[in-house]
């Protein structure tokens, strides 16, 4: 029911703000349908249009808030709307206007990115800060002046798509990341999330078919998502990437992905999300862990750090470069972010450094470390598999 609502939930926004305009209002309505449907779906069963009934209920809610709205504002009239009518609902999916309407350019891309994660992919504030590496606080605040500035802005999907197109590409990336691995919780992933991305980015694939980025980003979408259902064991824990049992990788989507990335990559010009899918395809064509080609990927990191700021890219380059010159070599690479205070926020700059130190020999300083790290992430699969880790090293 939940995957349901993701899904559902741009496409009653879209059809709200294409009716009535006051993206902000339409956007807390949308919310509040959606806490009446979390309510009384379990009980009542899913009606039959679930679309439609979602557009009524917050069709009603945004004309109640409007009036309060005006109330508050102590105007003669009362605003103007229509009643909710009882005819059927348009059935045009407005997700990638919605999408590319959160990324205007009137609004600054550190504004751009936290609402259409909001808006588009439902994420929660505390989940929004995690993904940006950002205090909670500023986010909200990010979110609010957004909502505002939106106002008045036609809803209606661009004429030209390039000025918007790297926040939209950006922001289906964030989402389809929190699908993978949520920010906190006791489930590893959220499938729903990471569905609901691909689901977009073919629609985007879709708009834009000879755009490489938009297909590189695809493609790294369903490269990743194919290793989903090998990530966890039968109780719940989870396996690393060289534990995992390929068989039960998505070869299907595999094949899609590969096809997606090579094509695009022959075709036009190189961009991050094409070499970030290309580093996903070799994972995916190794037989074993054993046959990973290692140096085609470090040489691809190489090429992929200029285009990136951050620091995620050189925490997974470290990783890499220990696998082709050695631990040493990775080591002294991850420590240059000793100092950056996005890589400290979270967890994986421990947990790499924990992982470069086991390869190195150093159990003891390296289970000190994904103690660490256990103690940095609010994800309990992640918890657990870090102290296991920790604790098999103590054991030795």
């Amino acid at each position: 029911m939940e995957e349901l609502w993701r899904g559902l939930a741009p496409q009653v926004l879209g059809a709200l703000v294409r009716r009535y305009g006051h993206f902000e209002t339409c956007e807390d309505a949308v919310q509040e349908a959606l806490l009446v449907a979390a309510q009384r779906w379990p009980e009542q069963g899913v009606p039959d249009e679930p679309r439609t009934w979602l557009i009524r209920v917050a069709s009603r809610r945004l004309i109640d808030l409007l009036r309060n709205e005006e109330s508050r504002r102590h105007r003669e009239d009362a605003v103007r709307t229509p009643d909710v009518a009882p005819e059927p609902v348009s059935t045009t999916d407005d997700s990638l206007t919605v999408l590319f309407l959160c990324c205007h350019p009137a609004l600054p891309a550190a504004s751009q990115i936290p609402l259409t994660l909001r808006a588009v992919g439902g994420l929660t504030t505390s989940e929004i800060a995690a993904a940006l590496l950002t205090p909670e606080a500023t986010i909200g605040q990010r979110i609010s002046r957004a909502k505002q500035k939106l106002r008045g802005q036609p809803f209606r999907r661009p004429d030209d798509y390039e000025e918007r197109l790297a926040a939209v590409l950006q922001v289906l990336y964030l989402i389809f990341n929190e699908g993978y691995t949520s920010t906190a919780g006791d489930e590893l992933a959220r499938a729903d999330l990471s569905r609901e991305a691909i689901r977009l980015g073919r629609m985007l694939h879709g708009l834009l078919p000879d755009d490489g980025e938009a297909a590189g980003l695809l493609a790294l979408m369903l490269l990743t998502d194919a290793r989903r259902s090998a990530r966890t064991a039968a109780d719940g824990a989870l396996v690393a990437l060289d534990e995992q049992d390929r068989s039960r990788w998505d070869h299907a989507a595999i094949r899609e992905g590969t096809e997606l990335i090579t094509r695009a990559m022959r075709t036009t010009a190189l961009g991050p999300y094409q070499l970030q899918a290309a580093i996903a395809a070799l994972h995916s064509e190794a037989k074993t862990a054993r046959d990973t080609d290692w140096r085609q990927i470090l040489a691809l990191y190489n090429l992929l750090e200029p285009l990136l700021d951050g620091p995620v890219v050189r925490l997974n380059r470290a990783v890499a470069t220990a696998m082709v010159h050695g631990p040493e070599a990775g080591i002294r690479l991850l420590d240059t972010l000793a100092t950056d205070e996005r890589a400290l926020r979270g967890h994986r700059f421990h947990a790499v450094r924990a992982h470069l130190l086991e390869l190195r020999g150093d159990h003891r300083e390296a289970a000190d470390t994904y103690l660490s790290a256990a103690k940095l992430t609010t994800n309990t699969p992640e918890q657990r598999y870090l102290r296991n880790r920790a604790a098999r090293l103590r054991e030795r």
